[in-house]
C-alpha cells in the first residue's frame, strides 16, 4: 500500500480545518482506537474533518495517493472496519453539531455525533426519534446499517426516520440526498452501510416525548426458559409503544452471578394505561430485581451501556430467529452455562410494531419480519482468551442455524462475515450493486461489509 510523502501530508494540514495526524504524533493513538479493543491497526494518516469540504480533501489526498480510505463516525461498530491498517482514516468524530428544530420536528447532527450526544440535545425540546440502545453508538454507523432502537415499534428504525443527508461522494462532489433529491442514494444510504459516500450530517423526523416507562428486570437464571418465552409471546401481543430485548448474562453488580434480564421501554404519555400494559410483565414470575420506572427517554438508551463497555476485546455472531423455538431457547442456556468469561452476553432483539410494516424494499434495509435477531456476544479483556472466546460464539452460532434465517444485520457482522453480506440485503443487492457502480464504481469505500461493483 503506497504511504503519502511528508508533503502531501503538509499539504492537506493547509487544506482543511481539522487536524491531520500521523504516527507517533500526540492524540494519534487515542483517536485510531475504537470501541472494540480487538481491532489495532495503524492508519498512515488521520484526518479528523470538521466540515464536508475537509472530507473532500482527505478523499482527494487518498486517491491520488493509492491509500485505502477508512471512515470513522462513532467507532462503535464491532467489525473494526472504521480503521484502515496503512491507510488514510477520515475521521468525523469533530463533527458534533446538533440542531433541533421544534417547528419542524426534526433533528440535524453531524457526521461524528452518537447517539447519547442527539438523544440529549433533542430531550431540550422534548422531542426524540428512533436510534441506538447504546448512548455511545454513533448516528452514522448505526443509522446507514438500519438503526434498531427503543421507539421502532412506534416509529420505525433510524433510517425510516431519516429524511435528508449531506454526502461526499467519491468523486469529492457534496450532494443532498432525500426523496426528492438524489433519490436513489438517499435509498441506498438507508442500510446501506457506508458503501456509498461519505455522510456528514444527517436529518431525521422527530416526536413528541420526553419521560419513557422503562428499565431492567432480572432474574435467576433457572427462570431464563420460561422468561424467554413469557417475552416470545408478550411482544408479539403487545401494543406498538412496547419494545423489548432480553438477554443471558453476568449480573451487573460485578459477582459474575449469571442471569436472565430483560429491558423494557414503553413510550405511550398515558402514564395509567403504561403501567396498566407492562403489569402482566412485572408480576411475571419471581425477579431478583425489578427496576423499572419512569425516566427521560435519554436515560433508557444507557440501561444497557455497561454491558459492552469501550476498550474490550469483542467478537458477535448475530442472525434473526425463523424459529424461536424451545429447543433453540435450551442450546442457547446451555451454551450460555459455559460462557468463557463474565463479559459475554447473549442478547435478543424483539422486532414487532411499525418496524415490521414497512416494506423490505421501501429502504435498503431489508429485515422486516416480526420476530427475534439474536446477537452473540464475546467479550474479554486477556488476549490470551482470544482463540477461546472467538471459539465459543462460533460453534453457539453453527448450534443454533438450524434454528435460524439466513438474513444478518449488516452493523452486527464482523470481520470474517464476508460471504454474508448478501444475507443482510436479501431482495435489495442487486440494486444496491447497480448504485454502487453509479456512485462508487471503483470501490474507494470498500473498508465495510463491502458491495462490490
Amino acid at each position: 500500500m503506497a504511504v503519502p510523502t511528508a508533503e502531501r501530508i503538509e499539504d492537506l494540514r493547509k487544506k482543511i480545518s481539522g487536524p491531520v495526524l500521523a504516527p507517533g504524533e500526540a492524540d494519534y493513538d487515542d483517536v485510531r482506537s475504537i470501541h472494540n479493543g480487538l481491532i489495532d491497526k495503524r492508519p498512515s494518516i488521520i484526518a479528523r474533518c470538521a466540515s464536508a469540504t475537509d472530507v473532500t480533501e482527505a478523499l482527494n489526498l487518498a486517491r491520488s495517493s493509492g491509500l485505502e480510505i477508512s471512515v470513522r463516525g462513532g467507532g462503535h461498530n464491532v467489525s473494526g472496519k472504521a480503521v484502515t491498517d496503512g491507510g488514510l482514516m477520515i475521521d468525523l468524530s469533530l463533527m458534533k453539531t446538533v440542531d433541533v428544530d421544534p417547528d419542524a420536528q426534526t433533528i440535524s447532527c453531524g457526521g461524528g455525533t452518537t447517539w447519547g450526544e442527539l438523544n440529549e440535545a433533542a430531550h431540550v425540546h422534548e422531542l426524540a426519534t428512533t436510534g441506538g440502545v447504546i448512548s455511545t453508538t454513533g448516528v452514522a454507523g448505526l443509522t446507514l446499517g438500519g438503526g434498531i432502537g427503543w421507539t421502532m415499534g412506534k416509529w420505525g428504525m433510524a433510517v425510516d426516520n431519516l429524511v435528508g443527508a449531506e454526502v461526499v461522494l467519491a468523486s469529492g462532489e457534496i450532494v443532498q440526498a432525500s426523496e426528492s433529491t438524489e433519490p436513489d442514494l438517499f435509498w441506498a444510504i438507508r442500510g446501506g452501510g457506508g458503501n456509498f459516500g461519505v455522510v456528514t450530517r444527517f436529518t431525521f423526523r422527530a416526536y413528541p416525548l420526553s419521560t419513557v416507562l422503562g428499565g431492567p428486570m432480572i432474574y435467576p437464571l433457572e427462570a431464563a426458559r420460561d422468561v424467554v418465552r413469557f417475552v416470545r409471546e408478550f411482544g408479539d401481543a403487545t401494543s406498538d409503544d412496547v419494545s423489548l430485548q432480553a438477554a443471558l448474562m453476568h449480573a451487573p453488580d460485578g459477582s459474575g452471578m449469571k442471569v436472565c434480564a430483560l429491558a423494557v421501554c414503553h413510550i405511550g404519555t398515558d402514564e395509567a394505561r403504561a403501567e396498566a400494559e407492562l403489569k402482566p410483565l412485572r408480576e411475571f414470575g419471581e425477579p431478583l430485581v425489578d427496576l423499572i420506572g419512569r425516566m427521560p427517554y435519554p436515560a433508557v438508551n444507557t440501561q444497557i451501556d455497561a454491558l459492552f463497555p469501550r476498550g474490550t476485546l469483542n467478537y458477535w455472531k448475530s442472525a434473526f430467529f425463523s424459529d424461536l423455538s424451545d429447543e433453540a431457547i435450551a442450546k442457547m442456556i446451555a451454551a450460555f452455562q459455559g460462557s468463557p468469561t463474565t463479559m459475554c452476553a447473549l442478547v435478543l432483539e424483539h422486532f414487532a410494531g411499525e418496524v415490521t410494516r414497512i416494506d423490505p424494499t421501501a429502504t435498503a434495509f431489508p429485515h422486516r419480519a416480526p420476530g427475534d435477531n439474536l446477537v452473540i456476544a464475546a467479550q474479554w479483556t486477556d488476549r490470551s482468551q482470544t482463540d477461546e472466546c472467538i471459539t465459543w460464539a462460533r460453534e453457539l452460532f453453527a448450534a443454533l442455524r438450524p434454528h435460524m434465517s439466513d438474513a444478518a444485520y449488516v452493523n452486527y457482522l464482523s470481520a470474517d462475515d464476508v460471504d454474508r453480506v448478501r444475507a443482510a440485503y436479501e431482495p435489495n443487492y442487486d440494486r444496491l450493486v447497480e448504485l454502487k457502480r453509479r456512485y462508487d464504481p471503483d470501490n474507494c469505500f470498500r473498508l465495510n461489509q463491502n458491495i462490490v461493483p
